[in-house]
């Protein structure tokens, strides 16, 4: 009996059927301790108990995909706590099971990690978009943290993308893209291609089914004359290796489905000129035969102008090194070969995670730790974005694989998105040096800070300390990072005038009572921020002049009067229920008068504006209901509202006249009066007036409408 069958022959009752732990359990006997094996035996018991009766759209017990999970991190060496994890990851989102008996039983860093996997389905949002905003939000800063959420979240995707068969259409498309749009992509930006190329090819398949297939047919169409060719060149590369007795590995590199559709799409090729693209990789024991072997094939075909990288000197974001290049073979066939040392391709391979997976080699993983790390601090300051879809939207940013290299005037490299700008630039060498900013210089000559960068130039930033980001950059700056800062510094912007601005409105609203901020006192405004839930006065100032508080209602709270307002300027026309003393205007796309059904709107500034219930702006406000307030007219107003009417008439000496004689003769002042259109047979003339209320608009527009002249009278609304 092997070591496998053992231990579930020692489980109690269901939980002896295998469900894929035999397997896991093997994986892990080669590199984890005895009391590891037994806390991830623990943890299936502990993940089978909790998915009891549970089952997949595939009709399997539950408990078979957090196994297969915690298989992909057993294949990367992942420790025990991320594998205990992985089987733990969906009991806290799916069952009865706590954080607190995760803790209690396994320990906090491995409820922490499940915490930071665990989707957000507890939380009501108002819409689909956001809860996903903010479920990856979570999931990021969990990353930050640890960065095995990730790699256990990754894990999770692609179980659940390799069974996504039994699931709708509709579903099917959502979570097929947003594995090309996210997961994918932060596989990659992670350096771990053998989980990114899988995801790519299964997101591909569910996305676009009927072009998979045939790309998949074509591919197995060509595969035996490829495989001529390819063995034909290899043993070309293979001979020129041992003549130059260099120890090396040649390997016709298999093209996944997705990258020759990306490669179709992106340089509208057709699909036979791009499966006809033959691919190797060559692997050497150090950096110096990389560049001997270049050498080697570059004497054997003639290299492609410009299709030359040198990822070993320059490495990608993700810690990615080697040398690319493409090369005529024969009968003109383009070759792309690869040549890198064999720790570079295990970390091409296997990114971050050959931190786990060859963690004996402590130079293995040198670099994509630290790019990683690099990565990870540049997301906790992209979270500082106001909301979690304009994290996401940042994320999505940072995550396109396209960069440029330029330099620093020191001659440091610097990596950014493709099309990024000075500004960009800016904000890469340091934040405070992008808000800064005021001009820039590339390759010495001064440019437009809007100014696209190109491979190779050097950057030199101009700062003034006086100088402030502009809201324009956000129309033309690439990177993430640009993104966040300019946007931060515009809600820190808007934040300090709003204090400024709620400050003078309390102030001018306890002067109507007979105070001020200064006669107020230190004691008694701790007692108010107290009664009202607040830390400091900067906080209730910020809320009083966004609106979200009114200044006369807390100047009464402050003077502690109960009394009610006569000196508040409400312009003696308005009843607003459950409130007083408040500032009023009236909107001027609606012009609002006595006797119309109304509704107000909290703005920061104006105070409560009124709007008429059929005013087309209000459809803006209708995001922000809880900035809605009841209102009502008072039943006896005396003074009068303006009001806009529109008259349509015929063209005739003496009409203008004539119609504003009837108006005036109605008792209503004209205010303006404007011609908005004039054809040969009829205008459109448009009237602000001053009306009592809607009774009185009502019979001035009744006897403008009886006039000869006029064709049609309407009130105008926005």
């Amino acid at each position: 009996m092997d070591y496998a069958a053992t231990i579930l022959s020692k489980l109690p009752g269901a939980s002896r059927r295998d469900h894929g732990l035999s397997r896991l359990l093997e994986s892990l006997k080669s590199y984890l301790p005895e009391e590891g094996l037994q806390q991830v035996v623990k943890a299936y018991q502990f993940g089978h108990r909790a998915h009891e009766g549970q089952t997949r759209k595939t009709g399997e017990p539950y408990i078979t995909h957090p196994v297969a999970v915690a298989q992909e991190l057993a294949d990367m060496h992942l420790d025990v706590q991320a594998i205990t994890a992985a089987i733990l990851h969906d009991v806290v989102e799916d069952t009865s099971a706590s954080l607190e008996e995760i803790t209690e039983e396994f320990g906090r860093e491995v409820a922490q990690l499940v915490d930071g996997v665990s989707k957000l389905d507890q939380i009501r949002f108002q819409s689909r978009k956001e809860m996903q905003a903010e479920s990856f939000r979570k999931m990021m800063m969990a990353m930050i943290e640890d960065i095995r959420v990730i790699l256990v979240k990754l894990a999770d995707r692609l179980h659940n993308m390799e069974t996504l068969g039994a699931m709708p259409l509709d579903k099917k498309k959502r979570i097929a893209r947003e594995t090309l749009d996210i997961y994918a992509p932060i596989a990659n930006r992670l350096g771990i291609n053998s989980l990114k190329v899988r995801l790519e090819d299964l997101g591909f398949m569910h996305l676009h089914p009927l072009r998979y297939r045939v790309l998949e047919k074509t591919l197995k169409k060509s595969k035996g004359n490829q495989r001529q060719i390819v063995n034909r060149i290899s043993q070309e590369f293979t001979k020129a290796l041992a003549e130059e007795r260099i120890e090396g590995d040649v390997i016709g590199r298999e093209k996944h489905l997705y990258s020759i559709y990306k490669k179709m799409l992106e340089k509208r090729r057709a699909l036979a000129d791009v499966v006809d693209v033959y691919g190797f990789r060559i692997i050497v024991d150090d950096v110096s035969n990389c560049y001997q072997v270049l050498g080697l094939v570059h004497q054997l075909y003639k290299p492609m102008p410009g299709r030359f990288k040198d990822y070993i000197a320059i490495p990608r974001v993700n810690g990615y090194q080697s040398l690319h290049t493409t090369l005529f073979g024969p009968n003109g066939l383009p070759l792309e070969v690869q040549i890198r040392t064999r720790q570079m391709d295990r970390v091409a391979e296997s990114g971050v995670a050959s931190h786990w997976v060859y963690k004996a080699d402590e130079k293995t993983d040198a670099t994509p730790q630290r790019r990683a790390r690099e990565w990870l601090a540049n997301l906790a300051e992209l979270q500082k974005s106001g909301t979690s879809e304009e994290f996401l939207e940042s994320v999505k940013v940072d995550l396109f694989p396209d960069k440029i290299y330029v330099f620093t005037p020191k001659g440091d490299i610097m990596p950014l998105p493709k099309g990024a700008t000075t500004v960009d630039f800016a904000y890469a060498v340091h934040t405070d040096v992008g808000n800064r900013c005021v001009s820039a210089k590339v390759n010495r000559s001064l440019v437009p800070l809007r100014t696209p960068l190109q491979n190779g130039q050097t950057v030199e930033i101009i700062t003034a300390r006086g100088a402030k980001p502009n809201p324009n950059w956000l129309t033309f700056v690439r990177s993430a990072k640009a993104r966040t800062a300019i946007r931060q510094h515009m809600k820190n912007l808007r934040s300090a005038e709003s204090i400024d601005l709620g400050k003078r409105l309390l102030d001018r609203a306890l002067k109507d009572l007979g105070s001020s901020l200064r006669k107020v006192g230190k004691v008694r405004m701790a007692e108010t921020l107290d009664g009202l839930g607040l830390n400091n006065s900067t906080v209730l100032f910020e809320q009083l002049g966004l609106g979200e508080r009114l200044a006369p209602v807390t100047a009464r709270v402050l003077v502690g009067s109960d009394a009610s307002d006569d000196s508040a300027s409400d312009e003696a026309s308005l009843i607003i229920s459950g409130t007083e003393g408040m500032v009023i205007t009236y909107g001027k796309c609606c012009y609002p008068i006595p006797g119309d059904p109304v509704m107000g709107y909290l703005t920061a500034g104006r105070g409560v504006v009124i709007h008429r219930n059929a005013c087309g702006n209000l459809s803006i406000f209708r995001k922000q209901p809880e900035k809605w307030i009841a209102v009502g007219w008072e039943k006896k107003v005396d003074r009068e509202f303006n009001c806009q009417i529109q008259i349509e008439t015929r063209n005739r000496t003496g009409v203008l006249a004539e119609v504003a004689a009837t108006i005036a003769d109605c008792g209503s002042n004209i205010e303006q009066v404007e011609v908005t259109r004039r054809h040969d047979d009829c205008s459109l003339l448009s009237f602000l007036l001053s009306v009592r209320d809607r009774r009185h608009l009502a019979r001035i527009m009744r006897n403008v409408r009886k006039m000869p002249s006029v064709l049609r009278v309407s009130r105008d609304c926005a």
